[in-house]
């Protein structure tokens, strides 16, 4: 039973205090902090409660991502890039979860979209690149 700041104990059975807004923000603190299993844990919450939300969702990816979950970082992305397909991050977030996991041509074509839409980021721009050596390197 999770115990509150003050002691009580939480009546919703084991939710953590406050709202989705407080649970986002601590979630955010807890990423910044450098914990971000719990910060994914935290923001997996938020996003039950308000599964439209898409900063909510992109906190959790990074959480998620972070925490080298990247198979379930991968769906959160998907699931930003399905709502606003002109989402630059969130093509780049899914390209480097799919990276992650050895989805080597989704990673590519994720990649390529984050690029096209922001030519002007290098760090899309060199995933990309690492991307499309490893599978030239695969195919010599």
């Amino acid at each position: 039973m999770t115990q509150g700041q003050n002691g009580s104990s939480d009546s919703r059975g084991g939710a953590p205090e406050g709202g989705v807004y407080e649970w986002y923000q601590r979630g955010l603190q807890l990423l910044k902090e450098g914990s971000p299993a719990a910060a994914a844990a935290l923001l997996a919450r938020a996003v039950t409660e308000e599964p439209e939300s898409r900063s909510i969702r992109e906190a959790l990816a990074r959480a998620q991502f972070d925490s080298r979950q990247y198979v379930e970082a991968a769906e959160s992305f998907r699931c930003i890039v399905e709502a606003n397909p002109s989402e630059d991050y969130a093509h780049f977030g899914l390209g480097m979860s799919l990276w992650r996991t050895g989805d080597m041509h989704g990673a590519a074509e994720s990649l390529a979209l984050a690029v096209a839409m922001r030519p002007d980021l290098k760090h899309y721009v060199n995933a990309l690149r690492g991307v499309r050596a490893t599978l030239r390197a695969r195919h010599a």
